[in-house]
């Protein structure tokens, strides 16, 4: 009975999710994000004109996902700048910020910087700029010898991209180019919803960059890592199939990455585009529960199990439809007391043990 009213449960939830749209599609979606380019010291015009046209790919892209565009470029005072930049975008917001950053970086053995037209940027200096941040911060680097960034930059509320999986990958990176291209192209969504996700577009460049080395000949000089769940570890593609990583951290309460990068998207789909910021945010946040439910699956009874379960799928369904599921789910309560009453000796018909919706 359990798995009978549990499976009822999620077919619902998902049918809801799937069909799902705010009763009044008239009203015009909110901005959905800011997304800040910060453009580094070219050296030469070639690395200049590289740089430039990732930059137009991303703001094209944030242009259709409605997103509020802050390019920093060609600045006298760029580190002035960025920082007066993120002090304003740093403030309260159910969006999310992102940060991506396009040009060359170094590491000295103990220092990471970010190139800047007179004195660099440090991953340190960038983490104390970003401490007061209370929103959810995707922060993107295309560059060489970027790692020590995801080290700096980890923590709850992140998502950290790196080109390059340690500091001593010094030589010019790639990935940015393969990464701009892949996060507004439709062939980099895999799952087929209709929208591609900073884990897609991830997965997608990284494969392109290795693409690239082997067409020239070359044993790749860059490694890109994923850090979405706040270890500062990072995660390669390779370690995934699919959306998940193939094998369990060591320790076995710590959530995997790629699910938080995989909830965030530059464009988003139809329906998530007439969902709320709030909506989204609580959405994303009872997703992570599932997932964290799924993990520790193998400690629980199978009751308690499918109990905490269904109870999530309700919770997602009735965020997102809310006035075609309180009918369903008064009709679910009343066949649970029917189950639990004992003077009920005979079994449910079948009309009985499947709650109608109305057309």
């Amino acid at each position: 009975m359990i798995k009978q009213r549990f499976l009822l449960s999620w077919v619902l939830a998902c049918l809801l999710i799937v069909n799902s749209a705010p009763a009044d599609e008239d009203v015009e979606p909110a901005g959905r994000g800011d997304l800040l380019i910060v453009v580094g010291e070219a050296g030469t015009s070639e690395y200049g004109e590289q740089f430039e046209s990732w930059a137009n790919r991303w703001e094209e892209a944030a242009a259709i996902g409605q997103f509020q565009i802050h390019t920093l470029s060609d600045s006298k005072q760029p580190r002035e700048e960025f920082a007066k930049t993120l002090k304003e975008l740093s403030k309260g917001s159910d969006t999310p910020l992102w940060i991506v950053w396009l040009g060359h970086g170094t590491f000295d053995g103990r220092t990471a910087k970010f190139n800047l037209p007179g004195p660099d940027i440090t991953a340190s200096e960038v983490q104390e700029l970003l401490k007061d941040c209370s929103r959810l911060v995707v922060s993107i680097h295309c560059t060489a010898a970027s790692a020590p960034f995801l080290d700096a930059l980890s923590g709850e509320n992140r998502i950290i991209v790196t080109a390059t999986r340690s500091g001593d990958q010094v030589s010019f990176s790639h990935f940015g180019e393969f990464l701009s291209a892949a996060i507004s192209d439709l062939n980099a969504d895999l799952d087929k919803d209709q929208q591609v996700s900073l884990l897609e577009a991830f997965l997608i460049a990284s494969r392109r960059v290795e693409e690239f080395y082997e067409a020239d000949g070359r044993i790749p000089t860059e490694n890109a890592l994923i850090d979405d769940n706040g270890d500062g570890i990072g995660t390669r593609a390779a370690a995934f199939q699919g959306f998940r990583v193939k094998s369990k951290p060591q320790n076995s309460e710590q959530e995997l990455d790629g699910l938080r990068a995989h909830q965030q998207h530059l464009i988003a789909n139809e329906r998530d585009r007439l969902l709320s910021p709030e909506q989204l945010a609580r959405r994303n946040e009872i997703e992570v529960e599932i997932e964290s439910l799924r993990s520790v699956k193998e400690t629980l009874s199978e009751d308690e199990y499918y109990d905490r379960l269904e109870a999530l799928f309700l919770q997602l369904g009735e965020l997102l439809l809310p006035q075609h599921f309180e009918s369903v789910e008064a009709e679910t309560e009343e066949q649970r007391e029917a189950n639990d009453d004992p003077s009920s000796d005979s079994p449910a018909s079948p009309e009985e043990d499947s709650p109608s919706v109305a057309d």
